[in-house]
């Protein structure tokens, strides 16, 4: 189930613009993390790991948080960037 909603976030990039303002990892490494969160929270809450649910709810979960990731980022990091370079150039940006 890591292995697939990492895939999945290594495709992300390639899908959406924007993707030079972060790292090709970081939508894996993010699809990843929620994936295996969500899974263990379903595991805790009873749902069985062979039951075919528990899958699509980890993988959906994943795949939700990395492409809200690769979407929100690139605006804040283009910001970001402006600002520290207005803040370097003393102004004259």
């Amino acid at each position: 189930m890591v292995l697939i909603s990492a895939g999945i976030g290594f495709a992300l990039p390639f899908l959406l613009r924007g993707r030079e303002t972060y790292g090709v990892a970081v939508p894996a490494a993010v699809a990843a993390a929620v994936a295996s969160v969500v899974w263990v929270a379903l595991l805790w809450l009873g749902w069985r790991f062979d039951g075919g649910w528990i899958w699509v709810a980890s993988l959906a979960a994943g795949t939700i948080a990395a492409v809200w990731m690769a979407l929100a980022l690139p605006p804040r990091r283009r910001s970001a960037d402006r600002a520290l370079l207005t803040r370097l150039s003393g102004g004259r940006a």
